[in-house]
C-alpha cells in the first residue's frame, strides 16, 4: 500500500509539468476574431448598438460623434456607416485651434470642448441648420433639453419645420469616468447646436454619492480654470518646475487669469467662422537624399573586415 502510494505520488509530481499542447481539431476549428478586435481598437458590441438602424427607417443613417484623443490632439467627427466602411461627414480637430488663436494646451478639457464645438458648427454649416440650431452662448455647464411630444431633443428649442441634427457619442475604447475629457467635446457639441442625447451624470461637478450637480464646477473646467489653478499654484510653490512645465503657455505670454477670456474669444471666433482652412498641397522635401544602398560585394567586404579586425584582436590576445 504504501509503495502504490509513493509510484502515484511519483505520477503526479510528473503530471504537473506536463504541457497542454493544443490539438490539431481545435486549429481547424479555430475562427479569427476581427481585425480591428484583435488590435483592441474597436468594440463591436457597442458599434453594433450605435450603428444598427431599425428597417423601417430604412435607409437613413445614425449618426455618431466620435471622439479620440491622440498623443497631442483631439479629434471630433461626424460619422455615419454603409455596408462597405464608415463615412465621415464632418471633422474637426484641435490642431486647428491656432487658427482661431488657441495655441497651448491642445489636449485639455477646455481645448476638447472647443473642438467638439468647431465640430458641430461646421456639420450645421455644412447642412445647412446653422441659423436655425444657434446652439448655446451662455455657457454655464447645465444640460439644456426640450420635450416636444413624447420626444426630448437636446436642444434649446426645436424649429417647427427642421428638427435638430440628432448624433449618438462614440466613445470608442475608452473608460467614460466622471469629468473625462470625452465630455467636453460632447459638450461642446450640444452648445454648438446639435442633439446629442446625454444627462450631467458625468460630466466633471457631479457628485454620485449625494447625486447632485455642481454646473459652476463643470463651467470653471470649459475655461480652463483648473489649468490657471495649477499655474498659480506651480508659481508659487516651485518655479522651476514652472518654467518647464507651462514652457509653451510661456512663450506664448499665456497668463493664467487670462485664460478665460482668451477661450471665450476662441468660442466667438469660432462661431464667426467654422469652416475648414483650405488645403495646402503637399511638397515634399526634395533636399533629403537617402544613402544609395550598398552592394552584396560591398556588403561581403563589410563582413569580411569585421572579421580580419577582430581575428587580429583575438591573435594579439594570444600572444600576450
Amino acid at each position: 500500500h504504501h509503495l502504490h502510494r509513493h509510484t502515484f505520488t511519483k505520477q503526479l509530481l510528473k503530471m504537473t509539468f506536463v504541457k497542454v499542447t493544443k490539438s490539431k481539431a481545435y486549429y481547424k476549428r479555430y475562427q479569427v476574431k476581427f481585425r480591428r478586435r484583435r488590435e483592441g481598437r474597436t468594440d463591436y458590441r457597442q458599434r453594433k448598438r450605435l450603428c444598427c438602424q431599425a428597417k423601417n427607417k430604412y435607409q437613413s443613417p445614425k449618426y455618431r460623434f466620435v471622439v479620440r484623443f491622440s498623443n497631442k490632439q483631439v479629434i471630433c467627427q461626424i460619422a455615419y456607416t454603409l455596408i462597405d466602411g464608415d463615412r465621415i461627414l464632418t471633422s474637426a480637430s484641435s490642431n486647428e485651434l491656432p487658427r482661431y488663436g488657441l495655441k497651448v494646451g491642445l489636449k485639455n478639457y477646455a481645448a476638447s470642448y472647443c473642438t467638439g464645438l468647431l465640430c458641430a458648427r461646421r456639420l450645421l454649416q455644412k447642412v445647412g441648420l446653422d441659423d436655425v440650431y444657434e446652439g448655446n452662448d451662455e455657457i454655464d455647464g447645465n444640460v439644456v433639453k426640450t420635450q416636444v411630444g413624447k420626444s426630448t431633443y437636446y436642444v434649446d428649442e426645436v424649429d417647427e419645420d427642421k428638427r435638430p441634427f440628432r448624433a449618438l457619442l462614440d466613445v470608442g475604447c475608452k473608460t467614460t469616468t466622471t469629468g473625462c475629457r470625452i465630455f467636453g467635446a460632447l459638450k461642446g457639441a450640444a452648445d454648438g447646436g446639435l442633439d446629442i442625447p446625454h444627462s450631467e451624470k458625468r460630466f466633471p461637478g457631479y457628485d454620485r454619492d449625494s447625486k447632485e450637480y455642481d454646473a459652476d464646477m463643470h463651467r470653471e473646467r470649459i475655461f480652463g480654470g483648473h489649468v490657471g489653478e495649477y499655474m498659480e499654484y506651480l508659481e508659487e510653490e516651485d518655479n522651476t518646475k514652472y518654467q518647464a512645465q507651462f514652457a509653451g503657455y510661456l512663450e506664448n505670454e499665456v497668463e493664467a487669469d487670462g485664460l478665460e477670456e482668451l477661450y471665450e474669444s476662441v468660442h466667438e471666433k469660432i462661431r464667426e467662422d467654422p469652416s475648414p482652412s483650405e488645403k495646402k498641397a503637399f511638397s515634399p522635401d526634395k533636399s533629403f537624399k537617402r544613402k544609395a544602398k550598398l552592394t552584396l560585394e560591398e556588403r561581403k567586404a563589410a563582413v569580411q573586415s569585421k572579421k580580419d579586425t577582430k581575428n587580429a584582436e583575438l591573435e594579439a590576445e594570444d600572444e600576450d
